[in-house]
């Protein structure tokens, strides 16, 4: 790959397979059993050689709010020479925060001006497929954050005023802000953009689809000629990127703003160049704010509208679950009843039976760069506990789904305050050119890693069925948790083994329950023994009436465990 070279057209770009590449296929994983790290290319890590102080404490991250406000300097080589942070951590994958060249004044990447570079502030193209392949050197899988929706800034309406959606109204076109942006150049036509203002209501169609995000100029959408050739140029550009750079998924920004025929399309002609390239399971994952009824509109089979084969194209394999962000949160800290979290969670069970491969399982998170819902921007490690943040990433890791963490949280960062940039800090000083925040020997991080161990092994924890389970304080009545500051449990069955999660809510009380287990699986005298946090084992008990078994715990103030039925092979072998 010559850096020299700069490709300014469509017509530039070839898609057949680079002469002698083999992509990777990572056809032995399915994507459900990823661990994903979300991180911004600009605030992890620059090229510096830096070392953390090393100590078990969690930190607050680096920069004031005038630093976090611009760029700071992190790079993709930066990423590259710290990938063993990420892999030990028990990362699989990577979610990087998108790449492409921006307008001078974005750091964070959603505000696009060349979409066939990558921007020079992060690197270069050949830095950007080195990664990759430094990555799957190391089994992780990289995923590309993309923006289909919109461009950057890169023109202006009449006299650079800022103007507002209204009633769908098209505006006259200003001028373009530089001679050779956009680019590809055949997105310098203004008949591409809708050009209708500033979204003023998000929850608003069709304005939330035509309007620009703020100063961020929307393409045209719809099934106009103009719309279909804009999705045409968007399709191909990334597929230039997965020839180039062997990625092997894309989180598409704003999926809510687009249509869903064309995120189905896109997501399409990406398996089908993908499978073309010999690459499989390529992952492609939205950000759908909204509610849970509309991911299907955007997950699994769609029947194609505008072509004559009427072929069946395929949609988002999953969506980021916002529905449990909102929720999981809340409990964790002791803030919120946890009706609604088990609400969800049957929600998520039934959705995993129903749905197919397609949305099967939505990728979880507790915090991300946007903190959605929130006026003032608040990690989740903000107030939160160690043991509340190993417990928080400790649901997600051994609950359905496919758990993300956001780059910081492994640390304890708790930024927060009026504004994106408070949680956005760099896990790098501005100041001190030889610290950083990697630290392996953080309690918090050590705690992630050895959880994402025991699911890395576990194939019930990764692939067994869940149910909430119901507890009692005299093993004769039983009910869910219906109270704040309680004990949380739950089961993952697969075939013969039983895992029992169970945490404490309660910052200042023990919780002494019994928790129903399965009766099939676990006959009176049984054993449970821990996993993770806690020590030795607990028997199966039986009701009067023999109908529920189950096990008596008492956890102290936020412990997080995990408890397992499974024999070891010295005790399946004396029972044979």
């Amino acid at each position: 790959m010559r850096e020299a070279e700069r490709i300014t057209s469509i017509r530039e770009i070839d898609l057949s397979p680079k002469p002698g590449k083999t992509y990777w296929k990572n056809g032995n994983r399915e994507w459900r059993e990823e661990f994903i790290y979300f991180l911004l290319v600009d605030r992890f890590h620059d090229n510096k050689e830096r070392k953390p102080e090393y100590t078990h404490e969690r930190r607050s991250g680096f920069g004031n709010a005038e630093q976090l406000q611009t760029i700071c300097g992190g790079t993709i080589l930066g990423i590259t020479q710290q990938l063993d942070y990420i892999r030990d951590l028990g990362c699989t994958a990577i979610w990087l925060s998108p790449v492409f060249e921006n307008n001078t004044e974005s750091y964070h990447g959603y505000a696009i001006e060349n979409f066939l570079n990558v921007d020079p502030r992060f690197g270069t193209k050949q830095d950007l497929a080195d990664l990759v392949d430094a990555a799957h050197a190391l089994d992780i899988r990289v995923f590309l954050d993309i923006v289909l929706h919109h461009t950057g800034n890169n023109w202006s309406y009449p006299f650079d005023d800022p103007y507002y959606y209204y009633q769908g109204v098209t505006f006259p076109f200003g001028e373009w802000r530089k001679e050779d942006c956009p680019i590809p150049v055949e997105f310098r036509n203004t008949e591409l953009y809708e050009r209708k203002g500033q979204i003023r209501n998000f929850d608003s169609y069709p304005e939330t689809r035509e309007g620009d995000f703020i100063t961020l100029k929307t393409f045209k959408g719809g099934t106009s000629p103009e719309a279909l050739y804009v999705q045409q140029l968007l399709i191909k550009i990334h597929c230039y990127w997965l020839r180039e750079t062997d990625i092997d998924g894309f989180r598409i920004d704003a999926v809510k703003h687009m249509g869903e025929e064309a995120i189905s399309l896109f997501c399409s002609h990406m398996r089908e160049y993908a499978y073309k390239l010999g690459k499989r399971n390529f992952f492609l994952f939205g950000e759908l704010v909204g509610p849970e009824d509309m991911y299907n509109k955007y997950i699994g089979p769609k029947t194609s509208i505008f072509l004559e084969d009427k072929a069946i194209y395929f949609g988002l394999n999953s969506v980021l679950d916002f529905p449990l962000y909102h929720i999981l949160s809340d409990v964790i800290h002791g803030k919120a009843m946890p009706d609604k979290l088990i609400q969800r969670y049957e929600s998520l069970r039934k959705n995993a039976l129903n749905r197919g491969e397609y949305g099967e399982f939505l990728v979880t998170f507790l915090d991300n760069h946007d903190q959605v819902g929130q006026t003032e921007k608040r990690r989740f490690g903000k107030q939160a506990t160690p043991n509340q943040i190993i417990a928080g990433i400790g649901f997600l890791l051994c609950a359905l789904g496919t758990p993300c963490i956001y780059y910081g949280t492994e640390q304890g960062f708790d930024g927060a305050g009026i504004g994106d940039y408070h949680i956005r800090e760099a896990m790098f000083s501005p100041d001190n050119p030889e610290l950083n925040a990697l630290n392996k020997q953080c309690d918090i991080y050590v705690n992630i890693a050895t959880l994402a161990g025991i699911r890395k092994n576990s194939p019930t924890l990764k692939f067994g069925r869940m149910y909430m389970r119901e507890l009692s304080e005299d093993g004769k009545t039983f009910h869910l948790p219906a109270f704040k500051n309680c004990l949380l449990a739950f089961s993952r069955v697969l075939f013969d083994e039983e895992m029992v999660i169970a945490y404490n809510s309660s910052l200042t009380d023990s919780d002494e329950e019994y928790i129903l287990v399965d009766p099939l699986l676990n006959p009176e005298g049984s054993i449970f023994r821990y996993s993770y946090g806690g020590t030795g084992s607990v028997h199966v008990m039986i009701s009067e009436d023999g109908d529920r078994h189950f096990i008596k715990l008492k956890l102290a103030p936020a412990q997080f465990v995990i408890l397992s039925n499974a024999l070891s092979a010295n005790q399946k072998n004396s029972l044979s």
